[in-house]
């Protein structure tokens, strides 16, 4: 087992990363000493995993589960209600502790609902997905809105997050495929030579096992880990985080929240914002090659029958949006990027040619 002191400017609290590692790492739980755990999950997490995480948590409290349906459309304002009613209904207060078991939807859910219930309690990320090694670390929790994805939440550190990669082992190719686009995208924002180490290591998604797998899992959440250390509320660099982000997130909210993965829009989004990069800062990047990597490892590219204009007025609404005006994560070389308003008509134009590739 691998430990990671995660340090930002209102909490530090330990990662632990390996195989088969959660009965050991819930022992931090002796010194939380909960009155209460409420235990949040999906269905599908559930059907496999439910009984054991429970039994190992009802050693230190008595435990309260709530089971959501799969998928990125529990991130509601609806199912958010429903858990605060429910916590408020089995009596926690506010020495009870919130166990976030499941993907990132679930992390983001869950730490919403711990952010805000009896204004804010302790909980802890228990990530199942590969996806979820960037969205249990830093503090951000959210729930969607049909104008923008994660733009009702908070930013919430929990008290530890806790990588069994046992988890990944029952995950559909989709959600390997999901999750190695952000790892990708660490690598690419990294100023190292983790990229080349990534592409090397991982051609094909059957190579991201094993060491390969922790190492990767680690390296991509030390970068992750070093920006919010400095810059834990997104004033400055943690909207490095973001790239490939604008447009990824203007996707999944014209599709409709569920219908492409989050993985799959980053993945269109991040060579979308390397065409850019070309455009604006005048630059050459290592779009050709990224694309065909993205092509054998299965990502998709633009929809060509997806309204443009439509995806643009959703950019606008981009949290990193100032008065109307798009500002995106743009990238001078591998592993330097900046954030820079970009125009409209531009980012139509390269939309339409990126489609219609």
């Amino acid at each position: 087992m691998k430990q990671l002191l995660l340090q930002t400017k209102t909490k530090d609290y330990p990662l632990f990363v390996g195989y088969r590692i959660l009965s050991e790492s819930l022992q931090i739980l002796e010194n939380i000493m909960p009155s209460s755990i409420f235990l949040i999950t999906d269905e599908n997490v559930a059907s496999l995993y439910l009984q054991d995480i429970k039994k190992k948590l009802e050693k230190y409290a008595p435990v309260y589960t709530k089971v959501l349906k799969s998928g990125e459309t529990s991130k509601s304002f609806e199912t958010y209600y429903d858990c605060q009613t429910y916590a408020l209904e089995k009596g926690l207060d506010r020495h009870s502790l919130i166990v976030a078991f499941g993907g990132g939807v679930i992390g983001d859910l869950a730490g919403f609902v711990a952010a805000t219930y009896m204004r804010g309690i302790r909980f802890i990320q228990v990530p199942t997905t590969l996806l979820a090694h960037d969205s249990a670390v830093g503090g951000k929790v959210a729930i969607n809105h049909p104008v923008g994805k994660n733009t009702i939440g908070a930013f919430y550190q929990p008290d530890a997050v806790i990588y069994d990669l046992f988890y990944l082992n029952s995950l559909p190719e989709k959600e390997w495929r999901a999750g190695f686009a952000e790892l990708i995208k660490h690598s690419l924002i990294a100023e190292n030579s983790f990229y080349d180490w990534l592409k090397e290591s991982a051609p094909q998604l059957q190579n991201l096992r094993g060491q390969v797998l922790e190492t990767g899992l680690l390296k991509g959440i030390k970068v992750k880990a070093a920006i919010v250390r400095i810059d834990e509320k997104e004033a400055g660099i943690r909207a490095h985080l973001n790239f490939g982000h604008t447009l990824a997130h203007a996707i999944e909210a014209e599709l409709g929240y569920g219908t492409i993965s989050h993985g799959d829009a980053v993945a269109i989004g991040m060579i979308f914002a390397m065409k850019v990069s070309e455009k604006v800062l005048a630059v050459t990047l290592p779009t050709s090659e990224l694309e065909e990597w993205f092509k054998g490892l299965g990502y998709p590219t633009l929809p060509s029958n997806i309204s443009y204009s439509a995806l643009v007025e959703r950019m606008k609404k981009d949290k990193k949006s100032v008065n109307g005006m798009i500002r995106m994560v743009l990238m001078k070389k591998v592993g330097v990027v900046v954030v820079e308003e970009v125009q409209e008509d531009l980012l139509l134009e390269i939309l339409h040619k990126y489609g219609g590739a």
